[in-house]
């Protein structure tokens, strides 16, 4: 008896983790595949409780050999499509650079370091969703990093005035 409820709820188990994959393969024949010079990233974010109380921010750029002092950035933006028919987002990066930056002196012969440069201005934050893969396509050559944020569980009241 022990040993076929065992079976059964590793069964079961193996079921529940095959889902989501299986539901995010589904998924992705939404998203067309990337054209050429072009490389489709996409990710699958887990299931949360209250998923309104999270957020996926994207981060864009690439890794230079850059100066340890100054603080640079890429130009170019990430760009929002909605796929025809199946009404998905996809994220969308045309083009990076040029590269720019601070331009406080340094040492002519300090070592330059690997660092990873992203995209310049606003964050990217978009809505967490483990229903569908967030997929975004870039120019070869170019990485897609992210972070999960996430909001406090309690609320404050604002004053009034």
């Amino acid at each position: 008896m022990i040993k076929t409820l065992k079976k059964i709820f590793g069964a079961s188990l193996l079921t529940m983790c095959l889902i989501p994959i299986s539901q995010a393969a589904d998924n992705l024949q939404a998203f067309p595949p990337a054209e050429a010079g072009m490389v489709r990233h996409v990710l699958q974010v887990p299931v949360q409780e209250d998923e309104a109380a999270f957020k996926v921010e994207l981060i864009v750029g690439k890794t230079v050999a850059v100066d340890a002092h100054n603080r640079y950035f890429f130009g170019g933006q990430i760009i929002t499509e909605t796929i025809p028919g199946w009404g998905f987002p996809r994220y969308l990066v045309k083009q990076i650079g040029p590269m720019a930056g601070t331009l406080m002196a340094i040492d002519p012969n300090a070592p330059k370091l690997a660092r990873f440069i992203a995209l310049g201005g606003e964050p990217t934050l978009i809505r967490y969703n483990s229903r569908l893969p967030v997929v975004v396509y870039v120019p070869q050559g170019v990485e897609v990093h992210y972070r999960i944020w996430s909001a406090a569980p309690d609320m404050k009241n604002m004053e009034k005035l």
